[in-house]
This record gives C-alpha cells, structure tokens and sequence, in this order.
C-alpha cells in the first residue's frame, strides 16, 4: 500500500495517535487534523486517497465536512477520497446516514484494532481497483483514438512512445524537444493522461514566448490583491492550477532571466509564492517543458540558466521533424481527412494515390501541424469524389523565391508562420554553407563567423546532423 495517503480527522489527539500506530505497518502515508477545517485546509495542498473521519468534531461536523466533500467533487472531475466514519458507540443510525450521504464504511467507538485495519485495508483496495479502472479506460481512449496525435509506425514515432511508456508513471521532468508543429504538446499530454498518479489532475499548458516578459510570473506564480497596477483580486498562477497533475511549459528557452531562477527554486523547493505576497505555497506538480531552441547553445550564450537546463531535462524525448519521417505522412494524412469531415459534417473522401506521393515528396517545413492545415483545407474546399494533388499541395507549398544577386537562388518556404520560415531558411541556408565548404564542419563554421561545437548544436536543432561527415579534418568534427 505504499504511495496511497491517509488524513485522519479527530478531535483527541490520543485517539489519532493510537489510529496511527495501528496502521503504520501498511507503509501509506499518514496525517492528522483536529477538525474538519484543519483536514479541509490539508486537502487542498495535498490529495488523499481515505479518511478517517470522526462524526464529533469541534465547528463542522463529520457529517457536514463529508456532504462538503461530496459536493465539492460534483463540480469537478476529480474521484473524491473513500471516507470511513467514525462514530461513537450507539450511533449505529447515524452511520447508516452518513453511509447513504456517501461515506465508505463506518467504525463505532470503541473499536477494536484488527477491525480498523480490516476497513482500511479494504478500502485501500477499492482504491487501488478504482486506479487501476481509471487507468485502463484512459489506454483505451488513447490507443482508439484516431485524430493524429502520436499516430506513426516509424522508428522516431516508435522511440517517442518507448520513452513516454517508461517515464509517464514516474515524476521526473521531462523536456520535449523538437521543431514548431512536430507535436511537443501532444506528447506532454500524453506522459500526463498516461501517469496513474496524476492523469486524474488538471493537465495545465503555459506558452512562455507567448507571454510578456512583465505577465508571465504572475501567470505562473499568481499575485495577491493590489500586487501590481490593475491587481484587483488575488489570483491563482498556472503552478497551483495544475496542483497534483502537469504542468506544460512550452517554449521553456524565451523564459527571462528572473523568471529562470524563480523557476528553479519552485522545482527545488516545491512550494511558491505569489506576487505581492509572503506565503509560503506548497505546490506538487510534474514539469513538462519543450522548446525547439538548441538549449546548449542558449547557456553558451548566457540567455539559458545551466542549472535549470539539468533539472529540466532528467529526461529528454525528441521528436524528429515530419521530413525525416516520411513514412508516416500517409498514415497522418488519411486520419487528417476523417476526423475533419467528421468534425464539419463532410462526406469522407480518400485521398489520391498521387497527392499521397506529392505529400510524401514535400519537405513539410511546418511538420504535422502543416500538413494537418492542408488536409482539413483540402477537406472543406474540395468537391471532387477525391483529395487530389491540386486541393492540398498547390495550397501548401507557397514560397517565394528571394533575389538571386543575395542567396544564389535559394527557395524561402511561405507558410504564414514567421518562426517556422525562418527556421526553413536557416537550415537551408547552413546546408548550402556546409556543401560548398565540402562537408567540413570547421570550415562552415569559420564562414559563418560561429564556433564548431555551436554549428554542431545547431545542426542537431535543424535535423541535418547525419547529412555532413566532417571532410579533410578530424572525427570530432563529425556532428553526430
């Protein structure tokens, strides 16, 4: 029974002593409240799985602290915690009450030790069942699922759902790392729907280059009333929203400096404190970051604190860009078309045999998050009895080609997103660099005025790694 947690409610700090002592060998974690409000504060900082609640409680009664429970659970998706009541001797009629009003089970004053360990040790069994149904119905929601999220049969796509099988029941940090639209989210997600101990919790997503420098650790940590011009109430930040689940940073690399270090010591110490405030927060969350920055470079660079980056990134799954898994492209491409004409009410149509060759020809600069556009484009637009190769490739290959006299001729890709273009253009720009320097990675990097080990980061970032072996120059030039 180790990891389930018990909160034990009474008045008589003898009688929680003796509970405690009787129920220690179950290996569970155990705490005490003197009283429904004290319990209540603890069950907002922490979750508990059984209480042990007595019905003679100073202020709120037993009774009324369970209907609470119940009612504050019916607003929320979250299992409340079994409670068994415990009642005094010759209160059989109010246990039976509390019984129907939900509780699990009842104990009558006194009681016998062998008899509160069979309660709880039942109790913590339909727990334990009550996770186990949890977690098979979240499986079955996602390996049924057909809208694209992780669907793939190569052996990147396979890596990525090694890795998430291995780490999501754990609470280690994980960074994602991977280019705009490869599905960094997606990932995180499923860590979070797939972890048995926190899949119950709220999954809460944060864009940190979304965000002002000024906003964002009041977004994260929250602020009191008056902390700031236009603080009118106190609000909780995204670290106490996401309190027993996931927390998802995303863009982790454009966070500020002062931001960074508050981070860290949230991570370190568990607990926050909000804007304007001096409370000292609890907080138990698990941090999911990604970023499609080559981190190490941002260190070098002194804009990325290296102590965050190593607790940040315990485990690192990356995800490979869609033109380097091809393969996959069909597979994503017919579950784009079914669910967009099941979400518009559209008759569902088979895409070409030659648009599938076309899109598995095309580079895909904006990966999945592109391709799924031009489908559900494709979707609405069309009319014919097909998805051919005019409805989604001539809308998704746009590009303009920049003057000759400046680049040679290299070909922009246009895609109406800024980021991802212009992380196109420097990854072609950099292959162009590298071909004419003969594959030698020293040389490149001497032309484009960076440091090798730099050049060497960023063809990581930019998936061109295994194209150029270092030529006429040593192994270690090789940036694999």
């Amino acid at each position: 029974m180790s990891g389930l947690r018990l909160l034990i409610v009474d008045d008589e700090e003898a009688a929680r002593y003796g509970m405690r002592r009787a129920l220690e060998s179950f290996g569970c974690e155990i705490a005490e409240a003197g009283s429904a409000e004290s319990a209540h504060a603890l069950m907002r900082d922490s979750k508990f799985d059984l209480l042990l609640l007595d019905v003679n409680l100073p202020g709120l009664s037993g009774l009324d602290f369970l209907t609470q429970i119940q009612n504050e659970a019916a607003n929320t998706d979250v299992e409340p915690p079994l409670v068994v009541i415990i009642t005094a001797h010759g209160s059989e009629r109010m246990a039976v009450q509390a019984v129907k009003s939900g509780a699990y089970d009842y104990l009558a004053k006194p009681f016998e030790v062998d008899d509160l360990r069979l309660v709880v040790k039942n109790a913590f069994e339909k727990v334990q069942l009550r996770r186990e149904n949890q977690s098979l119905r979240r499986r079955i929601q996602i390996e049924t699922s057909t809208r694209g999220a992780l669907l793939g049969n190569s052996e990147a796509m396979q890596r990525v759902r090694g890795m998430i099988e291995k780490v999501a029941d754990t609470d280690a940090t994980v960074l994602v790392r991977g280019e705009s639209g490869t599905g960094k989210e997606l990932v995180a997600r499923e860590l979070h729907e797939r972890s048995s101990a926190r899949g119950n919790g709220a999954f809460v997503a944060v864009n940190c280059a979304a965000l002002p420098t000024e906003l964002i650790e009041s977004e994260l940590f929250g602020h009191e009333k008056g902390a700031f011009t236009g603080a009118a109430a106190r609000r909780k930040g995204k670290f106490e929203q996401a309190n027993g689940g996931t927390l998802f940073l995303d863009e982790i690399g454009d966070m500020s400096a002062n931001v960074q270090a508050k981070l860290l010591r949230a991570l370190e110490e568990r607990r926050i404190e909000r804007l304007g405030g001096d409370e000292s927060i609890p907080v138990d969350v698990r941090i999911v970051s990604a970023t499609h920055r080559a981190l190490e470079e941002e260190i070098e660079r002194q804009n990325f604190r290296a102590d965050l980056f190593y607790r940040l990134r315990v485990v690192t799954i990356d995800i490979a860009p869609l033109r380097d898994r091809r393969e996959d492209i069909p597979l994503l491409a017919n579950a784009f078309a079914r669910d967009a004409a099941e979400r518009h009410g559209l008759p569902e149509r088979p895409i070409s045999r030659d648009t599938l060759k076309k899109l598995i020809e095309y580079a895909w600069p904006g990966n999945v998050r592109e391709l799924r556009n031009a489908v559900e484009r494709a979707a609405i637009m069309s009319e014919g009895a097909e998805l051919n190769a005019i409805d989604i490739c001539t809308t998704s290959q746009k590009s303009v080609v920049a003057d000759e006299s400046l680049n040679g001729g290299l070909v922009v890709p246009y895609t109406s997103d800024f980021r991802d273009d212009r992380r196109e253009f420097e990854r072609r720009y950099i292959a162009r660099c590298l071909e004419e320097a003969g594959g030698n990675v020293t040389r490149a990097a001497s032309v484009l005025g960076m440091h090798r080990q730099s050049l060497q980061h960023k063809l990581r970032e930019l998936g061109l790694g295994r194209r150029y072996v270092a030529v006429g120059s040593s192994a270690q030039d090789n940036p694999d």
